[in-house]
């Protein structure tokens, strides 16, 4: 890709026998296709970035919270879906075997908490039900994810 092959001229008319000229590799890369390669690839990167966020499509409450700060460790997250069904990260788990499953993992962590993303349409009962799970399976630190920008309390008149 970077390597060609040079006249050299080693200067006035001198020439090699037989009229034969003098061709050698050239050792210089050529950065400008690397360079390309390089913004594409960042561009990909870019784009796709935000796609990497846990997959299971939520249409979240919207609230008035600030936002949760980051964290070094990759959080953990349940969500339960519009129709009831729950998932752990991305994929779908049984009802029966959530505990078990989070139990497992609460062993290889270092932090006991987790996100849990419930659909707005989702019963506040069936809500409770998966905080109770995740509080037995031993993550006592539960932070409930909502979406920001919607409605805020107003402050009681007369205080």
């Amino acid at each position: 890709m970077g390597a060609g092959v040079a006249k050299r001229s080693s200067g006035g008319s001198r020439r090699r026998r037989g009229g034969a000229s003098r061709h050698t590799a050239m050792s210089e890369i050529n950065v400008t296709p690397m360079v390309d390669v390089m913004l594409v690839l960042l561009v990909i990167f870019m784009v796709a970035a935000p796609m990497m966020t846990v997959g299971v499509p939520l249409e979240l409450p919207k609230t008035a919270a600030k936002a949760v700060p980051t964290e070094a460790e990759v959080p953990l997250t349940v969500s339960i879906q519009a129709d009831g069904k729950v998932a752990l990260m991305n994929s779908e788990v049984p009802a029966d075997q959530l505990v078990a499953r989070l139990q497992a993992i609460a062993k290889e962590r270092d932090s006991n908490k987790i996100f849990l993303r419930a659909d707005g349409k989702i019963a506040y009962s069936k809500v409770v039900e998966v905080m109770g799970a995740l509080n037995g399976a031993g993550f006592s630190n539960i932070t409930l994810v909502t979406d920001a920008g919607g409605p805020q309390m107003a402050a009681p008149a007369g205080n």
